[in-house]
């Protein structure tokens, strides 16, 4: 079996779909309002931020979070979709709510102006960060589900190989 087939392989319940469908809604919307409100959420907020080369990572970042985001949303290559945003969550998690949680720059990323730093400001400012986080974590191990793309793929792939197997 190839390593894509089996990086793609899922034994997971098609109830998965429900944990694909939120993530990924959220990565793509993201991903569009980057390119539409850039200002605001794209090269703007990266240039705030502290991002370096904004006027390419905005754009870039909003091309990998609509792409990946819609094949989470499809169950296509999920694992390997999920790699890129787990890594862009990250990013957004260091750049963002670590200096909330100091309450001052980190690693050369500024602090965004809130009315109260600390712990439970940076879990209110978070949540969505850590709820995206342990979602894609979520599909990297189980898979896309049944109801995918990858799960169709992967019970075609199962049956001819076990059909290989009983010819034998």
């Amino acid at each position: 079996m190839s390593a894509l087939k089996r990086f793609s392989r899922t034994e997971a319940p098609a109830a998965v779909v429900l944990i694909r469908i939120a993530v990924g809604l959220v990565f793509l919307t993201e991903g569009v309002q980057k390119f539409l409100y850039p200002d605001e959420l794209g090269v703007g907020r990266f240039i705030k931020i502290g991002i370096p080369a904004p006027e390419v990572m905005g754009p870039f970042v909003g091309a990998v979070e609509i792409i990946c985001g819609g094949l989470v949303i499809l169950g296509l290559v999920t694992r390997l979709a999920a790699i890129p945003l787990i890594i862009n969550i990250s990013t957004a998690i260091v750049s963002t709510k670590i200096p909330m949680l100091l309450g001052h720059g980190f690693w050369g990323f500024t602090v965004a102006k809130l009315p109260r730093y600390g712990f439970l400001s940076t879990m209110h400012e978070a949540r969505t960060d850590f709820s995206m986080l342990l979602g894609l974590l979520f599909l990297l191990v189980v898979g896309a589900g049944a109801w995918s793309v990858d799960g169709r793929f992967g019970s075609r792939a199962s049956a001819k190989e076990a059909e290989r197997n009983t010819t034998k």
